[in-house]
């Protein structure tokens, strides 16, 4: 014979259960509970193939650095670009944080780094502060090139010196990997 469960203790559990999921979704724990999970569930970006890769249709992009000065895109046309569109309010975004810190500052010297968001400066350069992260962040003035437009952050691109995507990522990365590395020094000996 099974024993059912009695009307107010399957009550209980359904609020309680109501009570965690909203615990989750809207407290700070929350969000560090996101972001662990994110952090757990990263692989390292691949690159696209040759064959599907997009050269960029225009450079015609402007941004804002945080000291007010306004930056064009086509100033680093023939080099190696990363951007990463991104928000404080992201558990993705803050999730992969650390790795991409950990990337530039071994890479800054190499590749343009151009972390753009729409958040505030301030708002930005205190969440950078708090995280001990030290990454260039941009505000965008105009949209960026068609190809590089997403509805959904983190999203990250890298173009090559002659203006391809050759990676195009939509959520997490791990993106201080050894295979990532490998292959962004492989274009440099292109």
């Amino acid at each position: 014979m099974t024993k059912t469960k009695t009307p107010k203790k399957k009550l209980f559990q359904n609020i309680a259960f109501i009570v965690l999921l909203a615990f989750l979704i809207f407290t700070p724990l929350g969000t560090f509970v996101k972001i662990q999970l994110n952090r757990l569930i990263v692989f390292s970006p691949k690159t696209i193939p040759i064959q599907d890769q997009k050269m960029l249709s225009s450079f015609q992009w402007r941004l804002r650095d945080a000291n007010g000065k306004e930056v064009f895109f086509k100033d680093y046309k023939g080099k190696i670009i990363f951007i990463n569109f991104w928000a404080t309010w992201c558990p993705p975004c803050i999730a992969e944080m650390p790795s991409l810190q950990k990337l530039y500052n071994d890479y800054q010297d190499k590749v343009v780094f151009l972390f753009v968001t729409t958040d505030s400066f301030d708002k930005a350069n205190n969440f950078l502060k708090k995280e001990k992260l030290n990454l260039p962040v941009y505000q965008p003035i105009s949209n960026p090139p068609l190809e590089m437009e997403s509805t959904t952050i983190p999203a990250t691109y890298v173009v090559d010196k002659q203006g391809n995507i050759i990676v195009a990522k939509i959520g997490t990365a791990q993106w201080n990997s050894d295979s990532f590395r490998e292959k962004l020094d492989d274009y440099f000996k292109k």
